[in-house]
């Protein structure tokens, strides 16, 4: 069964509740999909709203839970072209579970007990007061954790002060200043909400950014509000904004439009003296003080985020909101208030999992101080570059911090942290799956074809590592550190330097030795990082009794004899597809060649792998993949003597981290 749309046909499927429990005609209640915009699902008692549920933003409605099977079915949403529509499935045959609204508007998923010879109730989707449509009237905001379940936004105050003292919310918040086309105005944030439902609205679900989406709405008098969803693209509100509610976690971020008044003192002096202290200050973008729109180029860096939890300032795109005095934050020595860098915030070179934002939101620090190996270049590269690419597959830059010689970056949480921990760390009974090995795979090579072919930019990462992979709560890869990055433009693919910054046992030869890189340095890292993950062991550093191989040579050696199965990791206990395995592998060997052109681009690996039996070449020598010499015998397994190769090399250069 299907609830909602088929949007070719204009067929429409939804419920009805019964008029009594004896009585199966036709009830006052209906729960529909409504597909304008934003899908969402809408009770209605006759023509009058009592509860929607929140927008689909691809994961969940609202700020509800996200869609996961659970124990007795597991929920569905389509939304494409042809269709919008919710379905479930039961997890297996023996199971009876029904979806319904009863004559009482209730909405339930409910599932039979045999052994109680009734239905139990499993989930109820109204719960609370907020859950109420407009319980808060326009521009309320509901959350029932507050001693007042309502508030008005800041910038607001009620329409009916009155009715407001004695609980009655339902006339809503009016602004404190009036919106004037004449007048400058700019956004403030509130984040965690249900998105507002309203008669007038608009979404735009061409590729326009958050930036956009804001300039798009500043332009038109009549915008109120907007968002930017990953399904809908850009949303913007004309009319007052109902049903919005607060959750501890979850939700969306939406953006009201204020007058510069309500805003702080913030518009356009204070940004543009606060933006020239910063780049003076930090020296972070020293050449473009020297040129026109210097409050411009430093939003570039700006953008989204720098929080302070002293100070208790936010910069958002052009818009500044100050909580504490103009005076007090300029006084600031050295404008330490930018995430108050503390030396003991993060340990040097990596993540904190305990931080938060004073919006409660968990993030990971990163602290690199003057002896971490990334100097000012390589800092100021992966935030100019983090705030022009959005891509599921790379780490979202949430803020960054200057204070002396001490920098930071604050990225997004990701709880299962690193690939190499989580790879080279195994454990019989521990060890991932192939299932979610592939899944990661995959998500590495679709962030990567991202930076070379898809983002607005042509970008070669340089460094591409398990370290460098970060796994969210689903283990879902995510590239990292764009500090080695290099951008290209146009149909540029390659380039050299004389600066060569790596990691070894990830560098391909032509970069190691002549510093010459390209898309297919990339590449070959990749191939690196798909041997280490069917193995789940390092390419450097590794060690086998028969030989001084490293992975490269392991893997190689063991394809010509036939016998790739034993590349796998021997921890790996569930049964695996070998046919899925072994494409990894050729198409990994193929990745590490010794001759750049002789490797595939990343769209050629994406299709390798979202094909059942490609028909892939049979793999040439790898690089960097000979007997390698270790003076120190003993260290051997197999007591015998090492000899040199012509890989063996010493490049003055050479910076490895």
């Amino acid at each position: 069964m299907k609830l909602g749309w088929n949007l070719r046909t204009n067929q429409e499927w939804y419920l009805t509740s019964w008029k009594t429990l004896q009585d199966p005609s036709s009830g006052d209640y209906t729960y529909r999909v409504d597909p304008r915009g934003l899908p969402q699902l809408v009770l209605r008692q006759g023509a009058q709203v009592q509860y929607r549920s929140g927008p689909w933003d691809g994961l969940r409605f609202g700020g509800g839970p996200k869609f996961s099977k659970n124990a007795v079915y597991d929920p569905i949403f389509v939304f494409d072209s042809n269709n919008v529509y919710y379905s479930f499935v039961n997890n297996d045959n023996s199971i009876v579970s029904r979806f319904v609204v009863n004559q009482s508007g209730a909405i339930n998923h409910l599932t039979w007990n045999e052994r109680r010879n009734e239905w139990i109730v499993i989930i109820t989707l109204r719960t609370d007061v907020c859950d109420s449509y407009a319980f808060c009237g326009p521009y309320g905001i509901c959350n029932v954790d507050r001693p007042s379940v309502c508030q008005c936004p800041d910038g607001f105050t009620p329409r009916l002060p009155e009715d407001w003292a004695r609980l009655d919310w339902s006339g809503g918040c009016v602004r404190k200043t009036p919106l004037n086309c004449s007048v400058a105005a700019g956004f403030r944030t509130f984040p965690r909400l249900k998105l507002p439902d309203t008669a007038y609205f608009l979404v735009n679900r061409t590729e326009m950014n958050l930036v956009e989406c804001r300039e798009a709405c500043l332009r038109n008098c009549s915008c109120v509000a907007y968002a930017r969803t990953e399904v809908s693209g850009c949303v913007a509100w004309f009319g007052g904004l109902l049903d919005v509610r607060d959750y501890s976690e979850g939700g969306q971020d939406l953006y009201i439009k204020m007058a510069a008044s309500d805003l702080g003192k913030t518009l356009p002096n204070l940004l543009e003296t606060i933006s020239r202290l910063i780049c003076s200050s930090t020296c972070m973008l020293e050449p473009v003080v020297q040129k026109k729109g210097i409050e411009m180029q430093c939003h570039a860096v700006l953008t989204n985020v720098l929080f302070s939890f002293n100070a208790r300032l936010l910069i958002t795109e052009q818009t500044v909101l100050l909580q504490q005095s103009y005076h007090r934050i300029i006084s600031v020595h050295r404008l330490t208030f930018l995430f108050n860098c503390s030396p003991a915030l993060a340990p040097q070179g990596q993540e904190n999992p305990s931080g938060e934002l004073p919006t409660g939101q968990e993030v990971a620090v990163k602290k690199l101080s003057k002896d971490s190996g990334q100097g000012l270049r390589e800092f100021k590269n992966e935030v100019i570059l983090y705030l022009k690419l959005q891509h599921r597959n790379l780490v979202r830059l949430l803020g960054c911090c200057i204070n002396g010689e001490e920098r930071m970056l604050v990225y997004e949480y990701m709880p299962n942290r690193s690939l190499d921990l989580m790879i080279f760390n195994q454990t019989r009974g521990t060890s991932l799956d192939w299932g979610k090995r592939f899944n990661i795979i995959v998500g590495i090579a679709r962030g990567l074809l991202y930076l070379h072919r898809d983002s607005r930019l042509r970008i070669i990462h340089r460094d591409l590592k398990a370290s460098n992979i970060l796994l969210d709560s689903e283990m879902n890869p995510k590239i990292s550190d764009f500090g080695l990055a290099k951008t290209f433009g146009g149909n540029q693919s390659a380039d050299n330097t004389n600066r060569i910054i790596g990691t070894y046992g990830y560098m391909s030869p032509e970069y190691a030795i002549d510093g010459l890189f390209s898309v297919k340095s990339d590449v070959f890292s990749f191939g690196v990082l798909v041997l280490e993950i069917v193995r789940g062991q390092k390419n450097r550093g590794f060690c086998h009794p028969d030989h001084d191989l490293n992975l490269l040579g392991h893997a190689w050696r063991v394809w010509n004899e036939g016998k790739p199965l034993e590349l796998v990791d021997a921890l790996m206990e569930s049964p695996a597809p070998t046919a899925e395995i072994l494409k990894c592998i050729q198409m990994a060997l193929l990745c590490v060649q010794q001759r750049p052109e002789d490797r595939p681009t990343v769209s050629l690996v994406l299709l390798a792998l979202d094909s059942e039996n490609p028909m892939l070449p049979q793999p040439k020598q790898p690089g960097f993949y000979t007997e390698r010499f270790l003076p120190d015998t003993d260290s051997s397994s197999t007591g015998k003597k090492r000899f040199s190769s012509s890989n063996d090399l010493t490049v003055t250069m050479l910076q490895g981290r």
